[in-house]
């Protein structure tokens, strides 16, 4: 039991800012990925007709479409697909001469704009969530800080170490016993 009741923050707000850093860190990286693809779509698109293979159908699935560059079939999948298609439906797609894996359907700006919405909104969510816990973090240490005081902590630990370095030098007592009980009489 402590005499003195000092607030403990929990794990939680260290488990949050590395949570959110991680957020904000993996978000950037997948919309910059995609800026990085829309940018090499737009430098050398080449046009090509794909075919609706599969449609999203709940949470877990996303659409697919299969086209056909540089003389192989690829397939591309979570694609903003036109109103209204269904699976067999021809789609124009546009993909980067440079890198065939990088197809957007065409007159769309981002291969996966879903990705961009999601970076978009989680990037600033998670840095503000950061710059909390951060803020809160150093709020907590400073309170102890003011409170334990520099005088206190100074003294405290100069006692510790003397008590460390006085220990080991310092003579046993001993175990004999005097005249006349525990003090010596003069």
């Amino acid at each position: 039991m402590r005499s003195e009741s000092l607030p403990r923050i929990g794990r939680g707000w260290y488990a949050t800012a590395v949570l959110s850093a991680v957020l904000a860190l993996g978000m950037g990286v997948l919309g910059l990925r995609q800026l990085d693809q829309a940018d090499r779509i737009a430098a050398d698109p080449v046009k090509v007709r794909g075919t609706v293979t599969r449609l999203a159908s709940g949470t877990g699935t996303y659409s697919q479409v299969s086209y056909r560059a540089g003389g192989r079939t690829l397939a591309a999948a979570d694609l903003r697909l036109p109103a209204g298609a269904a699976v067999g439906d021809p789609v124009c797609l546009e993909y980067a001469k440079a890198d065939p894996a990088a197809v957007r359907v065409c007159g769309q700006r981002y291969p996966q704009a879903a990705g961009i919405g999601l970076a978009q909104t989680s990037v600033p969510v998670g840095v503000g969530l950061l710059v909390v816990c951060l803020l809160r973090i150093r709020r907590h240490r400073r309170a102890l800080a003011l409170r334990r005081g520099p005088a206190r902590s100074a003294v405290r630990a100069t006692a510790v170490f003397a008590a460390e370095g006085v220990a080991p030098a310092a003579p046993r007592a001993s175990r004999r016993r005097r005249r006349g009980g525990r003090r010596a009489r003069r």
